[in-house]
């Protein structure tokens, strides 16, 4: 079963990669397939999956720099897109049950309120992909995104840690000395030379910080992220992550595998599922609105905007959650899959072939006269002539 998996999955990638689509969307039609055919979600794949998003957060810390996070377009501009978006998505959520529509009549404030949460986040996974087959991980737009996605991450963290009940352990505080493990953690990468020991020490780093983080009640992903900043910006940290990326990439394909091996979905699911992808617009325009607010220029919170113009996977992490703990029915589990989807079919294409020149006369009404510092036009002073590449 599973050379019949990697064949599916292959094949769909393949035919995604024909029709100018990240393979990814591919793996996820795949798992849906594989689902249909009788196959279900595995111990083993759920391993492989979660190995793939944990050195995907790795190799995200080891290109971060952690100022980054304290500027207000990236906090403040995040955090306010969170806030609206789940107010917005409440009310939209709420009308429908006032209005009568099948499967929102039911829902009560407290499970709206979670569906809205769930949903004002976007995907962290979609996103890098995105930003690195592009090869605009380091321009501003690309450290915006990944940085809006981190503060999300560690939002995410504060509510699965409070939903569970539980408090991290005392031991986590000691989690605040790890800074100080950089510069023998740089010595030892610098001393495993290259090749297999660059790549066993990769992944060594990153389950090391998964498994400290997790042990004193913590989220695991959270702890592979500080695990590569804590050695980011070093003399080899982009070999470190060169090492691993293909790696990442292969582990990854179990985890769109796993969100399409969810279930086989039903029509009305799929109709539910479209009032969300609807309000996929309006989440993409909020944040293009709010950046602007910023003073980053209209064409930069444009492209910002689209990577972040779709739904995550941490959706599903709250849906289960709440399916568990029988705050939702198990039908919405399916229902978010769907929309995750659909979503990221939707992004793709936008990603792709959407170009801000079709809009820029609308959108440049956007901008304020005063501009983020790093956003602004170079200015040429006269000079006719530029020379790329010495």
């Amino acid at each position: 079963m599973v050379l019949l998996s990697l064949v599916i999955a292959f094949v769909f990638g393949f035919i995604m990669r024909l029709l100018g689509f990240p393979p990814m969307l591919g793996f996820l039609v795949a798992g849906f397939i594989l689902n249909a055919m009788g196959l279900e979600s595995n111990e083993a794949l759920e391993k492989i999956s979660n190995l793939g998003i944990l050195l995907l957060l790795f190799t995200i810390g080891l290109k971060l720099n952690l100022r980054s996070l304290f500027r207000k377009h990236v906090w403040l501009g995040g955090l306010s897109h969170m806030l609206i978006t789940v107010i917005i998505f409440s009310f939209v959520l709420i009308a429908l049950g006032l209005a009568g529509i099948s499967y929102f009549g039911n829902i009560d404030l407290k499970v709206v309120a979670l569906i809205a949460f769930a949903f004002s986040f976007s995907s962290t996974v979609f996103a890098v992909k995105v930003l690195e087959e592009k090869g605009e991980m380091q321009s501003l737009q690309g450290k915006t995104v990944i940085s809006i996605l981190i503060i999300q991450d560690i939002l995410a963290v504060i509510f699965l840690t409070i939903s569970k009940g539980d408090l991290p352990s005392i031991w986590a505080v000691l989690l605040l000395a790890f800074p100080l493990l950089r510069k023998p953690l740089i010595w030892l990468m610098k001393k495993s030379g290259h090749g297999e020991m660059m790549v066993l020490y990769g992944f060594l780093l990153a389950l090391l910080g998964a498994e400290l983080f997790s042990i004193t009640g913590l989220k695991a992903d959270l702890g592979a992220l500080v695990a590569g900043l804590v050695v980011a910006n070093s003399a080899k940290s982009d070999e470190l992550s060169k090492s691993l990326m293909n790696f990442k990439e292969f582990f990854l394909v179990a985890f769109f595998l796993s969100i399409g091996l969810t279930g086989v979905p039903e029509w009305w699911m799929v109709g539910v599922s479209l009032v969300f992808v609807l309000l996929i617009p309006l989440k993409g325009f909020l944040y293009f609105w709010i950046l602007t607010r910023f003073g980053i220029r209209s064409r930069t919170s444009f492209l910002i905007s689209l990577n972040l113009s779709n739904y995550s996977e941490f959706a599903l992490i709250v849906g289960a959650m709440a399916v568990s703990e029988n705050i939702l029915s198990s039908e919405w589990l399916l229902i978010i899959a769907i929309t995750l989807t659909l979503s990221f079919l939707i992004s793709s294409p936008m990603n792709s072939y959407l170009y801000y020149s079709l809009f820029e006369k609308y959108l440049k009404r956007f901008e304020r006269k005063k501009r983020l510092a790093d956003d602004r036009p170079i200015k040429t002073n006269g000079a006719e002539i530029l020379i790329f590449g010495m």
